[in-house]
């Protein structure tokens, strides 16, 4: 019997989420959860959206994915969810195309999408997006809630701190760290370490924003109170 799955965000990774769910036949999809009164009583392509974040408790067996593109928003909803008690129901999405092999592994509520290659011993935390044609090599390390966009390709001994954002087609060099919470732009060729909550971009790729110490975001820490997400505001859920 197939477990029932709940998404959280009617957003565009939903959708994708939505076509492999369907490709593997590994849960039965039984709605969407967002915080937009506007959309409830529709669907999101074929699969009703429900209502919002508190109807996680009307389906205590269902598991769970956080479907915003946002690591830090993934971060906040799985806040919210501990405080609930909502801890442990997430589930991994991986396309069909996707090997993984023997000593990799990955969190929950994770998605891997079409084409990602994983090579040995790559760890891949929880609540981590990878967009298609990505390729994670040997000794990996891809912390919470990071997003690695479509075409990344990472060296050896790569670690991605925990919220950090990979753009599409972006590279970084073997042994190099890319610091938590921190943007790594479109294309850009990473050849040294990436301090924690900057931006990069270009080839080779330098800083392009240095943080204020007293600005810097910071993912909350899930089970431990924090501000909670404006539902008043669709996009604060969905991007």
């Amino acid at each position: 019997m197939r477990a029932p799955l709940l998404l959280v965000a009617a957003s565009g990774l939903a959708r994708e989420v939505i076509a492999v769910v369907r490709a593997t036949g590994s849960h039965d999809l039984i709605g969407v959860l967002d915080e937009d009164r506007a959309l409830r009583g529709r669907d999101l392509d074929g699969v009703p959206v429900l209502g919002g974040l508190d109807h996680v408790m009307s389906h205590p067996a269902a598991e769970l994915v956080l479907c915003p593109g946002s690591g830090r928003v993934r971060a906040a909803i799985a806040g919210r969810l501990a405080i609930a008690g909502v801890r442990d129901r997430f589930a991994v999405v991986s396309h069909p195309s996707v090997d993984l092999p023997a000593g990799c592994t990955v969190g929950q509520g994770s998605v891997l999408l079409a084409h990602v290659a994983v090579t040995a011993h790559v760890r891949i935390g929880r609540h981590v997006v990878v967009m298609p044609n990505a390729t994670l090599t040997h000794d990996d390390v891809v912390n919470d809630y990071a997003t690695l966009c479509a075409g990344v390709s990472l060296g050896g001994n790569v670690t991605v701190g925990e919220g950090a954002y990979v753009g599409m087609n972006a590279s970084v060099r073997e042994r190099t760290r890319i610091g938590p919470g921190s943007t790594i732009g479109m294309g850009a060729a990473v050849l040294q370490h990436v301090p924690p909550h900057e931006t990069w971009s270009g080839v080779p790729a330098r800083r392009l924003q240095s943080p204020d110490p007293g600005d810097s975001p910071r993912l909350p820490t899930p089970g431990r109170s924090h501000r909670p997400l404006d539902t008043t505001s669709p996009e604060g859920v969905r991007r």
